[in-house]
């Protein structure tokens, strides 16, 4: 019996496979339909491989395989596993390709549909192709598409044989044969060889009557007038476009102009008819083979149209008959206003979306298995969220998976947000994969820091955070010097370092992006006096380091100063997105802490919420949508509760969401050491994350994070691993605070209302230089060792403390900022009064010392949500430091910072209450607790 693809063969058209994968592959499926059934060739696509590679555990091996071998991105991955397959597919058509001497046997791979739109990407990827599969019967697919056809130009004239993919137009037809002569004209006037080079036109045919016909459909059932003559087009308009694009390709065949490259041995691009699968049961499930067979033409069938025509198919010349008749079709359609343009332009686009969404399911499907392989060497997330909570995350993941929110932060697309200048904020993602440092540089470095016993860090918010949670969380190698960090200007908390050094045994870290924040400046000088009295007068500059950003003041200054090191920043990286950079990874390198090790752990995060992770399962998305829509929804305090090790996290994490998202009055509140309480202690603006060690046992902990789930409370967990997988949540935090912003329509690299604050207590300060006094405040209560100080009247404490905190709605919070020494006992100080008032009224609390929380959480206390009051701590500075070269004192610098931040705060309309502690802090402090209980009670 006549096998009836090979006569196909007979009338001069190739039958190609519309089908890959490894069963295939392994199997022997292909060779037999190579040797038995007369195919010719292979194309792939990537809904080809999302079936292949997304269903079933056949490739699990191989990437399991490729992890081992070091890990690699979702597209690394996916990329081996079809290169492997491609290579195998050509390998079984070589014989084919041998046996015509290169005229066919040939296996398809397309470039990356998210290149469609752009020329040179498609070129570059396509290049890089064709190098790593090597094979000469290989033909790397560019799609139809108007930035496609230069590429198709430049690839043909670069050697590269093209299938041109998702052609439905004539008019773009004739545009791609164009761009192939073109190609092959180029290398003829180079010199170079043609008679290698091959290409096909991919032209698509069901897709146009499946749309077409959906239109047929709709307007006979409308009652249109034309109904008659619409139903005599169903089924015909797809076959006689097709038709009509061969006659252009035999005409042009027949040029002048194709048949001199043709007697230099120039191949012809095939036309080759690609969905031919019959998509309406009432047609023929043969009929895109039968009415479309011609020489010097393709089929590309999918096994069940081979399997449908091997059964019942019927060979003629079928392509070049009725001519006249598909002119007619075709100027009907138009007539009846079929709009075959608009068809034709709408099925490019809807074709690059279906290949785009197949990849993006293709490599969901990768990151899931990728995730499972991973276990133990990536940190875990799980949220348990609540109806209707859950519904609204589950929507905005659709809609960041529809809108390629993952590419489109990796491109660094500013659409993502408000179009300002977040383009300009994002090199935090280099530093992720560990880009942004000088390994070798920092190896040196840290091998130097061992002379030393000490080093002080003397920075604000992001030029410090980052570091001193490096330090607290892996604390210093055997060997290297110990970290103390001071981000302040409190005179007993610098005093407390000074004392604990050797200032001729100590190294000093200056860190400032922009060089010019007062706080290490006057510390600088404070330290630099201390070192030249220990080894002598001008001989400091070789105890000291700056990190900055290039060309900042304190680059000058470090230069005169003759710093030991000046390591520079990024002008892309905001600070409290710079942990990954020098900011935070030269101090950890000069502990002695396993930079690269911390790098690895970070790449590996990176690779995991990568541009190629759709949102669905990029854990830095998720996290960052889960946020944004508890936020949007009134869970705006997002509640950190660390196991013990963990703990120094919530410093860090605090600003970056505080500082990136509390502005125009929405935003995030972090609410950092609350001591957790019972379910019944909670309003319903809470979003719970409890970060865990794994080792850390806390039952307790674990207990109560339950209890609050088990009341329907949100919970997130993230299970860390080890240590060093601290680098992870650097990073994976750092995206969903990205994403935060994308949820709530602002930009999350900007800062509009720290600077305010900044400049009172300058302008305070300044004032002091001039006159040598700050303007003296009355208070309005007086209580024992305590003054209160307030904009509105009041009997006594207790009275002035209950309106206070009474004044506190629903969704409100309580802030308790400090601005005395940052201690333990301090701490539990001000841990004891959150309880007390979270307790009493069911609201959040959040606590900072100034000025360190002024380069940090202060962002959102005056342009995040509204609804805080605010306790400002402040105390008599005895004693006191005095600053080289300046008339103020620390003591008076911090006042004037609190005094700063106090008025800014009236500015914004927010309720505040400045205590003031005459004599020893703790017993002002006791004092204090107990007026707040009697308040509340």
């Amino acid at each position: 019996m006549t096998n009836r693809l090979r006569s196909l063969e007979a009338e001069g058209q190739a039958v190609w496979l519309d089908f890959l994968d490894r069963r295939l592959l392994a199997g022997g499926g292909l060779t037999r339909l190579i040797e038995e059934d007369g195919v010719t060739g292979l194309t792939s696509n990537p809904s080809i491989f999302e079936k292949a590679i997304g269903h079933g555990r056949d490739y699990d091996e191989e990437i399991a395989a490729v992890l081992d071998d070091g890990g690699a991105t979702i597209s690394q991955i996916y990329e081996h596993l079809a290169i492997t397959d491609i290579q195998a597919a050509a390998d079984a058509l070589r014989p084919v390709y041998d046996r015509l001497n290169g005229a066919d046997g040939f296996a398809s791979i397309e470039v990356s549909p998210f290149l469609a739109h752009s020329t040179q990407g498609t070129i570059d990827e396509a290049r890089r192709l064709w190098a790593a599969i090597d094979r000469p019967n290989l033909m790397v697919k560019v799609p139809g598409s108007r930035e496609g056809v230069p590429a198709i130009r430049a690839l043909t004239a670069a050697g590269i044989n093209v299938n041109i993919t998702l052609l439905f137009a004539r008019d773009m037809y004739a545009a791609v044969a164009e761009a192939f002569i073109a190609g092959l004209e180029d290398r003829v006037a180079r010199g170079d060889d043609i008679t290698g080079i091959s290409s096909v036109a991919s032209f698509f045919v069901s897709r146009i009557d499946t749309r077409i016909d959906a239109t047929i459909d709709a307007r006979r059932k409308a009652g249109d007038a034309e109904a008659n003559a619409l139903a005599a087009l169903r089924g015909k308009v797809a076959i006689a476009n097709a038709q009509l694009a061969y006659q252009y390709y035999l005409e042009l065949m027949a040029s002048t102009r194709w048949q001199g490259l043709a007697k230099k041995g120039a191949r012809p691009q095939r036309l080759l008819w690609a969905s031919t699968g019959t998509k309406d049961p009432s047609f023929s499930d043969v009929l895109y083979v039968e009415r479309l067979i011609g020489r010097d033409t393709i089929n590309t069938m999918p096994p069940n149209t081979i399997a449908a025509f091997l059964d019942h198919g019927v060979t003629s010349q079928s392509l070049t008959t009725d001519i006249d008749d598909a002119r007619v079709i075709l100027a009907e359609a138009d007539r009846l206003g079929l709009d075959m343009a608009g068809v034709t332009a709408a099925l490019v686009v809807d074709g690059i979306d279906k290949f785009s969404d197949a990849a993006d399911a293709l490599f969901e499907a990768i990151a899931r298995a990728r995730s499972e392989m991973l276990d133990g060497t990536i940190n875990r997330l799980e949220a348990s969220l609540p109806e209707p909570l859950r519904g609204l995350v589950d929507t905005t993941l659709e809609r960041a998976g529809a809108e390629h929110w993952s590419r489109r932060l990796w491109s660094e697309d500013a659409t993502l947000w408000t179009e300002a200048d977040e383009n300009r904020w994002l090199g935090w993602l280099r530093a992720g994969r560990g880009e942004a440092v000088d390994r070798d540089a920092l190896a040196t470095f840290a091998a130097e820091t061992r002379r030393y016993d000490d080093i002080v860090l003397l920075g604000m918010g992001g030029s410090s955070l980052g570091a001193e949670v490096i330090s607290r969380v892996l604390g210093h190698a055997t060997g290297h010097p110990k970290l103390h960090v001071l981000d302040t200007t409190d005179p007993g908390q610098i005093q407390t370092v000074a004392a604990a050094i050797d200032p001729a045994k100590t190294l000093f870290i200056v860190s400032s992006k922009s060089g010019t924040t007062m706080e290490p400046d006057l510390l600088r000088g404070f330290f630099r006096e201390r070192v030249e009295r220990a080894v002598g007068e001008g001989e400091a500059g070789p105890h000291f380091v700056a990190i900055t950003d290039p060309g900042s003041a304190l680059e000058k200054r470090a230069r005169a100063a003759r710093f030991e090191h000046i390591f520079a920043g990024d002008p892309q990286i905001g600070g409290r997105y710079s942990v990954l950079s020098p900011f935070g990874l030269v101090p950890a390198a000069a502990i002695g802490v396993d930079v690269p090790a911390l790098l690895s752990a970070s790449c590996v995060m990176a690779d995991s919420c990568g541009g190629d992770v759709p949102p669905a399962v990029n854990s830095g998305i998720r996290l960052g949508v889960i946020i944004g829509e508890a936020a949007k929804a009134g869970r705006n305090k997002l509640t950190i509760l660390a196991s013990a090790r963990m703990t120094p996290f919530g410093a860090w994490l605090e600003q970056l969401l505080a500082e990136s998202t509390g502005k125009h009055g929405i935003g995030v509140i972090p609410v950092d050491l609350e001591p957790i309480g019972t379910p019944d202690a909670y309003g319903q603006d809470r979003l719970f994350v409890h970060l865990r060690l794994i080792g850390d046992e806390d039952a307790a902990l674990d207990g109560r994070v339950a209890a609050l789930e088990a009341a329907g409370q949100p919970v997130v967990r993230i299970g860390i691993t080890e240590r060093l997988q601290i680098g992870q949540e650097f990073f994976r935090w750092e995206i969903a605070t990205a994403v935060v912003g994308a949820v709530l329509g602002i930009n999350p690299f900007d800062q509009p209302d720290v600077e305010a604050a900044k400049v009172k207590a300058r302008a305070l300060v300044d004032s002091y230089e001039r006159t040598g006094s700050v303007a003296p405040q009355t208070p309005i209560v007086r209580a024992g060792t305590l003054s209160f100080f307030a904009n509105r009247p009041a009997e006594d404490a207790v009275t002035l403390l209950k309106a206070h905190f009474h004044a506190l709605g629903s969704g409100g919070y309580a802030a308790f900022l400090a601005y005395i020494e940052r201690s333990d006992s301090h701490e539990l100080a001000l841990s004891q009064m959150r309880v007390m008032v979270r307790d009493a009224l069911r609201v959040a609390t959040v606590a900072g010392f100034g000025p360190r929380f002024l380069h940090s959480t202060g962002q959102a206390y005056k342009g995040g949500p509204a609804g805080g009051v605010f306790l400002i701590l402040t105390r008599d500075a005895d004693p006191d430091l005095a600053i080289p070269d300046h008339r103020a004192s620390f003591g008076t610098v911090q006042l004037a910072q609190a005094l700063g931040d106090i008025e800014v705060l009236a500015e914004r309309g927010r309720r505040w209450l400045r205590v003031h502690i005459h004599g020893a802090e703790a017993e002002g402090l006791a004092e204090l607790g107990r007026l707040i209980a009697a308040a509340l009670a």
